[in-house]
């Protein structure tokens, strides 16, 4: 498959408040510390601001960092949002509803419930018209995000916006998905090398290799949250070499992308 280039990163979790801070702790230039980010809500009219649920807020926060350290605009870019299990927060209220006597669910709820809340919200505080695809493969979610943003930046020949978030549910949800801590991030992907490219990508599907292994510098805990397979990635193309690192994929497949540096 031909190359993709990586031209900017937004990403947030537990001590990564933005990719300035994240790519020393990768680096092992800063040692990581465990606090929580609080997202702030984006550039949104105060009705629509007063009802963004978190997972909307952490994605929304990453995809505002990556486009500002890119070389695009929203206008120019689509969007890839991939989620493992959605917003876990609002399916937890929706079955309160539903089992309460009132059986009466809130219509801010259920407008949040839907898989493409965020690209939803991201057009409204961005003015795009651009195309959007919300997508999950459970714990592959990741890399189904990244062969979709892939396969639309090669066959379109266009930037895109690749999205993924994914928070802990609140229980008793919580003890039937492991994950414990939250993380987002966003890789805004082009065909060709801009002034402010990081790395090269080449993505393929087979077999494979074992997954590469979490930054050890990391949480173990952080591991489970399907978004954060992107921080293998992101830490192998942070090397000076070109690397290969496969990622979990559906059933017994892996995607393997060869990342090469561009600076």
């Amino acid at each position: 498959m031909n190359a993709v280039y990586l031209e900017s990163v937004g990403i947030l979790g537990p001590g990564l408040p933005d990719w300035a801070t994240a790519r020393r702790v990768l680096d092992g230039e800063l040692p990581h510390r465990a606090e929580l980010p609080r997202p702030d809500p984006p550039q949104l009219p105060p009705n629509e601001r007063r009802r963004i649920p978190q997972l909307v807020r952490w994605a929304l926060a990453v995809a505002h960092e990556a486009l500002a350290g890119g070389e695009r605009t929203a206008a120019e870019v689509a969007m890839v949002f991939s989620s493992s299990s959605g917003d876990g927060e609002i399916v937890h209220k929706l079955c309160e509803a539903v089992t309460a006597p009132e059986r009466e669910v809130s219509p801010t709820m259920f407008h949040n419930s839907v898989h493409n809340a965020a690209p939803g919200y991201w057009s409204i505080s961005t003015g795009s018209q651009q195309r959007s695809v919300a997508l999950c493969g459970h714990d592959a979610s990741f890399a189904v995000g990244l062969l979709e943003a892939v396969a639309l930046v090669l066959s379109e020949q266009a930037s895109v916006l690749l999205v993924a978030c994914d928070l802990p549910f609140p229980e008793p949800l919580a003890a039937l998905r492991d994950i414990t801590l939250p993380f987002g991030v966003a890789l805004l992907l082009s065909p060709v090398p801009g002034k402010r490219a990081l790395a090269s990508w080449r993505v393929s599907l087979g077999a494979g290799p074992e997954p590469a292994r979490f930054p050890h510098m990391l949480p173990a805990a952080l591991a489970t949250n399907p978004a954060a397979q992107a921080l293998p990635l992101l830490a192998a193309s942070r090397g000076g070499t070109a690397q290969t690192v496969s990622i979990v994929y559906v059933g017994d497949r892996h995607m393997t992308v060869e990342t090469s540096p561009c600076r």
